[in-house]
Parts: structure tokens; sequence; C-alpha cells
């Protein structure tokens, strides 16, 4: 199993930038060179998280949703210049935007594209989130309930911005109305130049299996690529979904939470054929601390806190994990985080090559 270096802090945290330049290129293109991308995930895919993705092995990366109401009212608000901040590493990227008013969204993509130029991929608009908050407003999902105002939006969005635009949405509104195949064929009319498709209903939430039959009738269904998304939780997920669906990329999110390496797991299966191990206890906390460096970096002392839901993904499965993340959820500030995970990596090295699962052979961990 492969292992990384014995402690030592985290590395300096990255620089970034709001303007930087770069080629443009076709979406068709980019997806056929790195067809397994990172989606884009409320409160998670922030820039330093998208960064260590694309490090180990993501294509695409999607940034968080935005609101183009937020960027409307409130362009000077900090959350708003977070959310559309990119990191140097991924871009070009994909900037999702979420909304219901097709001429706000035209213009919000628009200042999107001016602020950011050739580093913007895409926009992609967001058809399938199921939060109530959102559907209730006639946003995310609810827009496949309304699939003449979502052509409209994409429509103008795509006439505004003038790069590639997507359309992320489920299989449909509820199990008796799965409409998804022909969701896909009205926003490949209106002018997308790539769907999303996530195999569950909004009633779904994430709840139960997701439905690939789904996703590989919408491939069939339109000419434009089509990335899948749902149930992708490691390497085998992602290359059965390829071969199940046919489609031109593979979309991972939950899967990709605690554990970045599934990019670098799911190229080598895809490139070689080889299920290559997966990262050491000791791994998994370096890049954690270097993640909580990193986000500390970005969003100021106050950004440790969001670091707690991360730090239990990193850890999940660890001896004494439950301790930890209790211990994480206490600490007042991000040093005591970072000291935190590194009394815990110079624990796990005194059991090293040990049954450490074992309470016989240890001492638990005090924290």
């Amino acid at each position: 199993m492969r292992r990384g270096p014995k402690g030592g802090p985290p590395g300096r945290a990255p620089k970034y930038h709001r303007r930087m330049q770069t080629t443009q290129i076709d979406i068709r293109s980019l997806l056929a060179s790195g067809n397994v991308v990172l989606g884009p995930m409320a409160g998670i895919t922030e820039a330093p998280f998208r960064a260590i993705c694309k490090r180990m092995g993501a294509g695409l990366t999607f940034t968080e949703m935005v609101s183009a109401k937020g960027l409307h009212y409130n362009p000077d608000a900090e959350i708003s210049k977070a959310l559309l901040t990119l990191a140097p590493e991924e871009v070009p990227c994909a900037v999702q935007i979420f909304g219901a008013e097709p001429e706000l969204m035209a213009a919000q993509a628009r200042r999107i594209v001016e602020l950011h130029g050739a580093n913007v991929a895409l926009i992609d608009i967001n058809m399938g989130c199921p939060v109530t908050k959102v559907v209730s407003k006639g946003e995310g999902s609810a827009l496949m309930r309304t699939p003449g105002l979502a052509a409209k939006i994409v429509r103008r969005v795509a006439e505004a911005s003038g790069v590639p635009v997507s359309a992320k949405f489920r299989s449909g509104w509820c199990a008796d109305d799965v409409n998804a195949v022909e969701f896909a064929r009205a926003m490949e009319a209106a002018g997308a130049s790539a769907v999303t498709v996530h195999g569950r209903t909004r009633d779904q939430f994430y709840r139960g299996r997701a439905d690939w039959d789904v996703i590989a009738a919408v491939r069939e269904a339109v000419d434009i690529p089509v990335i899948g998304s749902g149930d992708v939780f490691c390497a085998a997920d992602a290359k059965a979904m390829f071969e199940q669906c046919g489609v031109d990329a593979v979309m991972v999110a939950r899967g990709a939470q605690g554990n970045p390496w599934i990019f670098t797991q799911v190229r080598a299966l895809l490139d070689t054929g080889v299920e290559i191990e997966p990262p050491s206890a000791f791994e998994r906390i370096d890049v954690a601390r270097e993640h909580a460096a990193a986000l500390v970096a970005f969003g100021g002392e106050h950004a440790f806190t969001r670091m707690r839901k991360h730090v239990a993904w990193y850890i999940t499965g660890m001896p004494d994990a439950a301790l930890v993340r209790r211990r994480a959820n206490e600490v007042a500030s991000y040093r005591e985080l970072d000291d935190l995970l590194a009394r815990f990596r110079a624990y796990l090295e005194e059991f090293d090559g040990q049954d450490i699962q074992n309470t016989e052979h240890r001492v638990p961990f005090t924290g």
C-alpha cells in the first residue's frame, strides 16, 4: 500500500486570482481530454477543494451553484466573490448558476464571462437542485416542470455569454413524471452544448439508487455530449457507468467527499485497467491538513469551521475516528484543528504495520 511522508507541515497554500488568461476550447474536446469531472456541491466544492481534485486527476471542475439573483442584487458581497473565485490549477472550468428569470440569468452569465474570460469553459445551469427553498421559487429541479421556461433560459444565456452552455437536471420530478429524455431534447434544441443527468427524481433527493437507464436513454436521444451523475463512489462505478450508459463523461460528486483520490483511481482503471491501492491513513491526514490550510488562506480564519465536515470524511474508517470528529467540532481555531490532525497522525505512526483496529494492541487516542 502506498504511504505518504511521515509528519511535516502542509505545503504553502496556493494563491487565487479573480482573472487569469487561458485559451477557451470546445466543450466536446474538453470532455474528451478529461472525461471524469467534479460535480458542483454547495458548501463543499470551494476553490481549494477543486484545486486538490484537479491535481488528483479530475477533468472539468464545476463551481458551487451561484444565485444569479444574488449576483444581480449583491454583486460585491463576499459570498459572491468567493463563489466566483477560480483556482489557477482548474481553469478553464465550469461556472454553475441558478435562477428562473431568463434575462437576469443572461445578464449575470455575461458578467461572469466578462470577469473571467477564457477561464470559463462553460456556463452550467442548475436545473436539478431538489432543496425546497430553491424549488419553491421555481428554480433548480422545479424547472423540469416548466420546460418552456428552462429552454428560454438556456437560449438567452447562450446568446448573452458567448460560451458553451450546459444544463444539469434530474431524471424527472417524481416517479410518475420522469421526463429527462424530452427535457434533454428541449435543452439541445434551445442551444445547450451539453447536458448532465442525475439519475434520481426530485422527490428522491439522494435516497435510493440512481436510475442509470434514464441516463442511457438521454444519451441515445441527443447528439450533444451527455455527462452521467449518480452513485459513482469508486473507480469501478465510473467504469460501469461508461459501459452501461455510453456517456461522454462521468460526474463524481459525493464520491469525492474526503476522497479526492477517486479521480486518480478512476483514471488508472480507465487508462490502464489497474485498480490502484487506496491512500494510506497518513496520506489522507496530510491532504486534510493541506486542504484546511488552503481553505483558511482562501476564506480567512473563520473558514476553518467549514473544514470540520471535510475532516470527518477524510478520516472515515480510521481507528478512533468518532473521537477525532468530536474534537474537530470542538476546536476554536485553525491552529487547534491542524494540531489535532498532526497529533492524530503521530498517534497512528506508533502503530504502523500493526493491527491497529484491534484495541487490545493499543491505547486509544485521547485527542
